[in-house]
């Protein structure tokens, strides 16, 4: 047995209450080295009085990767207590796993209270709670200034008419505003949207906004306080929710604050509110210009113009939770996006989080972290991130044809496996947005490909975004080209893309509950030919689903109690790009 590979860690992902009496234990082996794990589990308080460490309850295989072999059990105590270790039985030898490491297993090590890991209490209290409505939420990614233009007397100096450049330019204005998004909603319910996450729309200085001035204030180019506020409204009448872009990484370099630092240098009251080594700190002097790889002050990337926060000082932080606090009171907003939310503290966001669901329990906290993100995902900081990593996994495969079908599965298993279970079943799913090319660029323009990819993610953990136009079939390379002036006119639209979407959104509403809190479990990965298959249960249903990425044609089994709700293949073969969804009732 392969001792080093033996992973657990109390209070974590590998041991969490996920309801408020269902306290979840998994455990990490080195792949097809273990044949069974047992658990022995008790009272703390009752060791030498009931002597449970005689018996012990099955592990089941829960998943696996191509090095690791994930074990779980579901289990309650009676005193909301636990005292628990693991009987691992391999191939050659058996062991006993607690927190005190790893011994032969025998009679004497099972019996020593101070040999086993603890659960002290089921506190309900520091419990990971995912807002039940995200799982249910087909997120709409809009970026404000290309969805729609609905009141052109707010467009700015120099906007070029609706779609007049096929490959939009950094510094172009088109018109598009909040009344553009008000004019278009019965769309989105159309479509089968329920939630739209907004790119910035406080007032900046450039056209995607990330380079805020005035977090308290819509931006003119957009509309005002007054249309938002109807915007928001509704938006709620139909059923769909709002998650606004909150910069609070760094401010823009017209914001007050930072003009008056440029002005008052280390005299300025708002000196303390970035983070800065020298002085001048105008653009274009001490090295702070575009391209420079270092400027006289921190910067979001190399971006002088995006002066960072510090977001350690005590003004600072009250400054940005009154930001984030005012446009929930004020606007009933559903949900926060951070921006660069992985280079911000963790101290300020686990104050971000007492005080947004302090206002609204069910709030949504999402953060833009392309990369592991345990240490934010604890319950305390933020609901979920942009499921960057699981998503370029899934389009690897399926796009790029970078990896086999057994290296999907195990690093999507692999990803699954850093988070506890509340926590995948909110993560944001998307395929393209305004920081990547589009979906169907990336694809090479071929929809069969594309549309077995966004097939493939809608049936995934998380709760999946479409961004703005890809539904009717828009193309872009990466920033600025993937934030092109959406197609409004029938004719220059993708109509057969747009149904097929129509008919995604539909089956994840259709079968919502399997979907949302199922179990994952991958059944085929057959790299000659390129198939994955997987299962999605509950105790009531069972949703299979084979995805075809090969070069052949590919027959299936399908049993007479399973129903085919949606797919693209031949009679009985799955062809090369298609894909087949069954489900069964159990």
């Amino acid at each position: 047995m392969e001792k080093s590979a033996l992973l657990h860690r109390p209070d974590s992902e590998y041991a969490y209450l996920y309801e408020q009496d269902e306290f979840h234990i998994r455990l990490r082996t080195k792949k097809g080295d273990v044949t069974s794990v047992n658990v022995i589990k008790g009272d703390p308080y009752l060791i030498g009085e009931d002597r449970w460490y005689l018996d012990s309850e099955p592990m089941t295989l829960l998943t696996s990767t191509e090095q690791f072999d994930y074990w779980l059990i579901k289990t309650t105590a009676a005193f909301r207590r636990l005292q628990y270790g693991f009987h691992v039985v391999g191939h050659d030898q058996e062991v006993f796993y607690g927190d005190r490491g790893i011994f032969d297993y025998d009679s004497e090590v099972i019996a020593k209270a101070e040999n086993y890991f603890r659960m002290p209490y089921f506190q309900e209290m520091d419990r990971f709670k995912a807002p039940q409505w995200v799982k249910e939420t087909v997120w709409y990614q809009i970026f404000p200034e290309r969805f729609a233009n609905g009141d052109p007397s707010n467009d700015p100096k120099g906007t070029l008419p609706w779609s007049s450049k096929e490959h939009p330019g950094r510094e172009d204005f088109f018109g598009g505003d909040l009344q553009g998004v008000i004019d278009h909603l019965d769309y989105l319910v159309d479509l089968g949207i329920n939630g739209i996450y907004f790119c910035p729309i406080f007032k900046a200085h450039s056209n995607h906004k990330y380079d805020t001035i005035d977090y308290f204030e819509i931006d003119p180019d957009f509309g005002d306080k007054a249309t938002f506020k109807t915007l928001v409204d509704e938006a709620h009448k139909r059923g769909i929710k709002i998650m606004l872009d909150a910069v609070f990484n760094h401010m823009g370099y017209h914001s007050p604050q930072w003009q008056d630092v440029i002005k008052n240098e280390g005299q300025s009251q708002y000196a303390d509110w970035f983070h800065i080594h020298s002085y001048p700190v105008e653009f274009g002097t001490n090295g702070n210009q575009e391209g420079a790889k270092t400027v006289s002050y921190d910067t979001f990337a190399f971006t002088p113009r995006m002066p960072k926060l510090n977001t350690a000082n005590p003004e600072v932080q009250a400054y940005l939770l009154e930001i984030a606090t005012y446009w929930i009171e004020e606007f009933d907003i559903d949900a926060w996006r951070l921006d660069v939310a992985n280079e911000v503290d963790h101290h300020f966001w686990k104050k971000f989080y007492s005080e947004t669901v302090a206002i609204k329990e069910d709030f949504y906290i999402l953060g833009e972290i392309w990369h592991s993100s345990q240490s934010w995902l604890n319950g305390d900081e933020f609901h979920a991130v942009m499921n960057y990593a699981y998503t370029e996994t899934i389009a690897n495969f399926f796009v790029a044809q970078s990896i086999s079908a057994s290296k999907l599965v195990s690093g999507l298993n692999e990803q699954l496996m850093l988070y506890r279970q509340q926590t995948n079943e909110v993560m944001f799913n998307m395929l393209d947005s305004h920081d990547t090319a589009r979906l169907l660029t990336i694809a090479d323009e071929d929809k069969a490909v594309a549309q077995m990819t966004l097939a493939f993610t809608f049936l995934q953990h998380g709760s999946p975004c479409i961004y703005y136009g890809t539904e009717v079939g828009m193309t872009g390379e990466n920033d600025p080209d993937c934030r092109k002036t959406m197609v409004w006119e029938q004719e220059r639209q993708d109509q057969q893309f747009l149904a097929f979407t129509k008919e995604l959104i539909q089956l994840r509403k259709d079968y919502q509950p399997v979907l949302s809190l199922g179990t994952l479990d991958f059944i085929l990965a057959d790299d000659t030919h390129q198939v994955v298959g997987f299962k999605r249960e509950t105790d009531s249903q069972i949703l299979t689903a084979y995805f075809n990425r090969g070069t052949d044609s590919q027959s299936y089994q399908k049993t007479a109690d399973q129903k085919v709700v949606m797919s693209r293949l031949a009679d009985t073969l799955i062809q090369p790009k298609g894909f087949v969804v069954l489900v069964q009732a159990k």
